[in-house]
């Protein structure tokens, strides 16, 4: 009899034991973050709802307002396209909105919630809650070797740095980076070295240092002895979306590639349904 018992036991104990080894051999892992889409918003150092201001600094990357139209540049060389409102402009801002809606009424779960001011703070790809204390000293950022590795941070309220360094080690991309303000909530940058894109509900002002991404702000943008890089678009890309080849659709404010030396489609050139040809610049 305790033979026949011992081998249920046995078994039984095999299963813990297997589990618990299971249970501690597995390290917890952030979840992974996917990165929100910004259309056409992509490729712009500054892209403002009210007016762009620069001044003393270089932009590589796009530059637009939408509705407003005022961008103010002294001593400010942009190796990019200049758009002051039109459908361009309008097509990328409303990109961003959606982008900035959704992750403020829809945002992903955190990860890890985070207070202070980040300084020491090393951490994996993943969603992190912030608070809004003013941020200061390193931040790392480690892709453990991912190049596809993504960060988001959801900040409760307004994004403040001063001397705050943003850095990436083991990999990745800082166009893999978002930082997302609350609600009519402002992102001020003073005298740091930032890394990832930021997605604004107020305005975006970035005093010295450096900045890797794209500002992205519901107000102005206003950048001051800054050296800006934007993610998603080659130095003087275009800002253009793909185009419906059709007519009778509206502009597209868009550009068909390598089709006719990249004149507009067929709209933007008057074009009607029954005379699909692009017409010629008359």
């Amino acid at each position: 009899m305790n033979g026949l018992n011992s081998r249920p036991t046995a078994r039984l104990l095999f299963v813990v034991s297997l589990c618990a080894m299971l249970l501690y051999s597995v390290s917890p892992a952030l979840a992974t973050a996917f990165a929100p889409s910004l259309g056409s918003a992509s490729g712009f150092a500054a892209l403002a709802g009210t007016a762009v201001t620069c001044t003393n600094s270089q932009l590589t990357g796009n530059v637009g307002t939408w509705p407003g139209t005022a961008v103010t540049r002294t001593g400010c060389p942009i190796a990019g396209t200049v758009y002051q409102g039109g459908p361009i402009a309008q097509a990328a801002y409303m990109d961003f909105i959606n982008a900035y809606n959704n992750l403020l009424n829809n945002p992903p779960a955190c990860d890890a919630t985070l207070t202070g001011t980040l300084a020491g703070e090393a951490l994996l790809p993943g969603v992190y809650c912030v608070d809004a204390v003013a941020k200061t000293g390193t931040l790392i950022l480690d892709a453990g070797g991912d190049a596809n590795a993504v960060w988001i941070f959801l900040v409760d309220g307004a994004l403040t740095g001063t001397n705050f360094n943003v850095v990436m080690i083991n990999g990745g991309d800082p166009c893999n980076v978002y930082w997302r303000t609350g609600q009519e909530a402002a992102a001020t940058l003073t005298d740091s070295n930032f890394l990832g894109t930021i997605l604004s509900g107020a305005a975006i002002t970035i005093t010295r240092g450096t900045f890797h991404g794209n500002a992205l702000a519901t107000a102005a943008v206003t950048m001051t002895n800054t050296t800006a890089t934007a993610c998603g678009g080659a130095a003087g890309g275009n800002a253009h979306g793909k185009c419906n080849q059709g007519v009778g659709n509206g502009p597209e404010g868009c550009d068909p590639g390598n089709s006719n030396h990249h004149n507009p489609s067929n709209d933007e050139r008057g074009g009607t349904p029954g005379n699909p040809g692009r017409k010629g610049k008359g």
